[in-house]
This record gives C-alpha cells, sequence and structure tokens, in this order.
C-alpha cells in the first residue's frame, strides 16, 4: 500500500523480500517511477489505486528486475507514455514511446546519468516541485520540522538510505558493493547530483530523507 512521503509523493510497497522492501514512487501529476518486481504486480496496482492517480506516464531508473518487472501490466492498466533509459534492453512487451538520456525532460524531471550502479542507471531530478509535508502524522514526525519543501529527486540505485548499511535513518550512503557494478564509478557519480537543489531525495533500499537531502549529499559525497 502507499504512504505519502510528502504532499502528493508516494512511495507504494510492491513487496517485502529478503534483502528488503520493494517500492515504487508515484507523483499526483501522473507520474510512475519505476515498477516493482514481475510477481508484484497486484500490489503495484493495487497501490497505484490507492493514491487517486491516473498514470500518464512511467519512467524506469535502470532495468533491474526490481525496478522493470511490472512495466507490461502498468502498460495495460493505464497505457501511459513509456521513458526508458538509453542502454536498457528489458523484455518489454508493450509499446516504448521515449528513450531518455542525461539531460533530457520526463514530466517535469530532468534526467541525470549517475552510472555505477548499472551503466545505464539515471536518477530523475525536478528542483521546482514543490510539496508540502504529508498528511500522514507518522510520515510527517519522521520527516523534519514542519515546512514547505521545494525539489523531489529520485536517486535510483545511486544511493540507498543509511539504515540500510545499519547507520541512523535521515541520511544517504552507497548501496553495498555485491549489488554494484563498479563502485569506484558509482562513487564518482553522485558530484554530477551536486548541480542540483532538492528537499527530499527518494531511494529505494532504506529509508528516503525528506528534508535538506541536497545538503546531506553534499557532505556524504565532500
Amino acid at each position: 500500500m502507499p504512504r505519502e512521503l510528502l504532499g502528493g509523493v508516494y512511495d507504494i510497497t510492491c513487496a517485502e523480500t529478503e534483502v528488503g522492501r520493494i517500492r515504487a514512487f508515484c507523483f499526483d501529476d501522473g507520474t510512475l517511477i519505476d515498477t516493482g518486481l514481475p510477481d508484484s504486480t497486484d500490489a503495484l496496482l493495487d497501490g497505484i489505486e490507492a493514491t487517486g492517480v491516473d498514470v500518464e506516464r512511467v519512467a524506469i531508473t535502470h532495468a533491474d528486475r526490481d525496478h522493470v518487472g511490472g512495466l507490461d501490466a502498468v502498460i495495460d492498466a493505464y497505457d501511459p507514455d513509456v521513458y526508458l533509459p538509453v542502454g536498457a534492453d528489458p523484455d518489454v512487451a508493450g509499446d516504448v514511446d521515449h528513450y531518455y538520456g542525461d539531460g533530457d525532460t520526463v514530466g517535469t524531471f530532468e534526467a541525470v546519468h549517475v552510472p555505477g550502479h548499472r551503466g545505464h542507471q539515471h536518477a530523475l531530478v525536478d528542483e521546482e516541485r514543490v510539496v508540502s509535508d504529508a498528511s500522514d502524522e507518522e510520515t510527517r514526525a519522521g520527516s523534519g520540522a514542519t515546512r514547505e519543501r521545494r525539489g523531489v529527486a529520485v536517486l535510483a540505485d545511486a544511493l540507498s538510505g543509511a539504515d540500510q548499511r545499519g547507520l541512523p535513518a535521515g541520511h544517504f550512503h552507497l548501496p553495498p558493493g555485491k549489488y554494484t557494478d563498479d563502485l569506484n564509478r558509482a562513487e564518482e557519480s553522485l558530484e554530477r547530483l551536486l548541480e542540483f537543489e532538492f528537499d527530499a531525495g527518494l531511494v529505494y533500499h532504506g529509508s528516503s530523507v525528506l528534508d535538506r537531502a541536497d545538503e546531506k549529499l553534499t557532505r556524504y559525497v565532500l
């Protein structure tokens, strides 16, 4: 089911696995980013329905099975515009409308190439999106002081929440090396994200950072 991280920003649980929770992110402008596992499509579609969002576009950050597995089901259910990163070659039955690369636009998001975990991986950043604190009290309590926030970045697997590594939540960490093609390149790629301003940094493993994410990323990288 979805959890409203910030106003109009939903974290949808697709599955609980031995390596953690599998998720997708849905936005109230009709953007869905990533689609969970092939066998978690029912939970994904139920979660989207619970948000009340009509999916107009779906973007895949990279073609790992826990990010692209539900794409065909979303295409069947919503007939959205489909965006895949250049270099991704998943087995997709539906039409792919756009192959995007660094600097391209996906809805209101700008694509940022952040290779390392996978060579074709991209983050998606919307510096202008203004979001309020979520109405959900549990989420609001964990997101810092109540205030209006500007800028949201979906960080793919370029970063994880630090609590994935047993560290305090609310901060970033590189994903474990065993899940990463080139850890050195993954670390170097993070500098590309320092050009952007975003209060919220959404990750797929561990907890997302919902307050001053760009500042925390800068301290982590530098």
